[in-house]
């Protein structure tokens, strides 16, 4: 989303970890195209501060190990050292290897506190196997 004339972008990064991740299949094992349902905690350090996040996560496996996804996450927490709170949409695909990447954009009017107006987008990619996840977020305030 572009900032509108005069506005400055923001650009921030860190990471995140996994704390938690309970996923459940709504359909039958073994069929595909097939949906889950996830429930995700993360921990976020960095530009973006958020200790146990509440994450959910529809699912859809076009194989074993390949599919797409959508989310929401309510961060409560700072950015780059302001306090509120924030929900962004995600959106993103994963492949046989283990490799997620992902979009993610701030859910227009969910910010409050002293995030309140906050706009922006971001992304991630995540390895099999690495327990710490690289973000970028560029943002700022309408």
């Amino acid at each position: 989303m572009p900032a509108p004339a005069g506005a400055e972008r923001l650009r921030t990064t860190g990471h995140f970890t996994y704390a938690n991740w309970e996923e459940r299949a709504l359909g039958e094992d073994g069929t595909f195209p097939r949906l889950a349902h996830a429930a995700v905690t993360n921990t976020f350090a960095g530009g973006v501060e958020a200790a146990e996040t509440t994450c959910e996560y529809t699912i859809v496996y076009m194989t074993e190990k390949t599919g797409t996804f959508t989310g929401m996450e309510l961060l409560a927490g700072s950015v780059d050292g302001r306090r509120g709170t924030f929900v962004v949409e995600e959106r993103g695909t994963f492949d046989d290897r283990g490799s997620v990447h992902c979009t993610f954009e701030v859910v227009p009017g969910s910010a409050t506190g002293e995030l309140a107006g906050l706009r922006g987008t971001g992304e991630f990619t995540a390895e099999h196997g690495s327990p710490s996840v690289p973000y970028t977020f560029a943002y700022d305030f309408g």
